[in-house]
């Protein structure tokens, strides 16, 4: 435990040239004390570190000096493609190995590489978590994350609209989408996705399974999202819409965009027809109240008189 905490300091101090004793205690989490004798420690060993006291002082190593024992453990090495992904890295539980490789990597940066993907850390940021929604709380996502490392069988109780039923799958591979969690795995003779927040009580089993050929968890997914959403968006809708109206449709939803951008010519008023997917009649026609007077459903008539019913409840009950 020293040891690496002694390699991090190391690291730590290649990277930002200068740190108090109290940065590092509060990094580590231990005592100034500790830190100090540290620092004695290193510098018995050779390194070429000496402080500072008083406003601006701390610990810093000779100019020019640096450290080749910048190597990667194994379970760092398993998570590097994380570097820049703090919060699913932790919620994935490896979040310690990835901050370690993390620091290992810039170490190794010639030139003051260090310092410069310092920079880009701090002026961009990803955050996948959609607006108005908080990040999932997902306590058992590192006991599905470690299934999906060692590839070992994943036993749970799954709750869907069909209601609860209990799996033995093969976990795949985790997709973090929107700020949800979704598990790509096989079961029952296919493989599925399962919503990682309705996993209930899992447990990795102690038997393994062999990866499946020719299975690419990114392309998997492309073509089952491609899939999932022509399954679920399968009916044609014709509307007419006003400018003001394409222009919400458009914000409205990717296939509101795509209705927009194949629009007809347009009338004398600017209104054009369109063809719009929806999921059926009732969701379809929730999206197209949001638009008000803007949007008109011409067909199906199913589709249009479900808006109707809508409009004149609504009416009857704030008129």
């Amino acid at each position: 435990m020293r040891a690496s905490r002694l390699l991090s300091i190391l690291i730590l101090l290649q990277l930002r040239q200068r740190l108090t004793a109290a940065d590092l205690a509060a990094e580590f989490e231990v005592s100034e004390r500790t830190i100090y004798r540290d620092i004695d420690a290193l510098s018995a060993a050779g390194v070429p570190v000496y402080g500072d006291r008083g406003p601006g002082g701390g610990f810093q190593l000779i100019d020019g000096y640096r450290t080749r024992l910048t190597g990667l453990s194994a379970g760092e090495a398993e998570v590097a493609t994380m570097i820049g992904l703090p919060g699913p890295a932790a919620e994935l539980g490896f979040g310690a190995a990835t901050s370690a490789a993390r620091g290992k990597l810039l170490a190794a940066i010639p030139g003051g590489g260090g310092a410069v993907a310092d920079r880009m850390a701090a002026r961009f940021h990803l955050d996948p978590v959609n607006w108005y929604r908080s990040r999932e709380t997902l306590p058992s996502l590192p006991t599905i994350a470690g299934a999906v490392f060692d590839l070992r069988l994943l036993t749970m109780r799954y709750e869907s609209w069909q209601g609860l039923r209990d799996w033995t799958i093969e976990p795949l591979g985790l997709v973090l989408k929107a700020g949800s969690w979704y598990l790509a795995a096989r079961g029952a003779g296919k493989i599925r996705v399962f919503r990682v927040s309705n996993i209930l009580d899992p447990k990795a089993d102690e038997a393994t399974f062999e990866w499946p050929r020719n299975f690419h968890l990114p392309t998997w997914w492309q073509a089952e999202q491609a899939r999932f959403e022509a399954e679920l968006f399968a009916t044609a809708a014709t509307v007419r819409a006003s400018p003001e109206g394409r222009k919400r449709l458009a914000q409205q939803s990717p296939r509101g965009a795509d209705a927009v951008a194949a629009a007809g010519a347009r009338d004398e008023r600017g209104w054009c027809e369109m063809t719009l997917m929806v999921e059926d009649s009732d969701h379809g026609a929730r999206e197209m109240m949001a638009l008000g007077a803007e949007v008109e459903v011409i067909a199906p008539a199913g589709f249009r008189d479900r808006i109707g019913t809508l409009a004149r409840a609504i009416a009857a009950m704030h008129g």
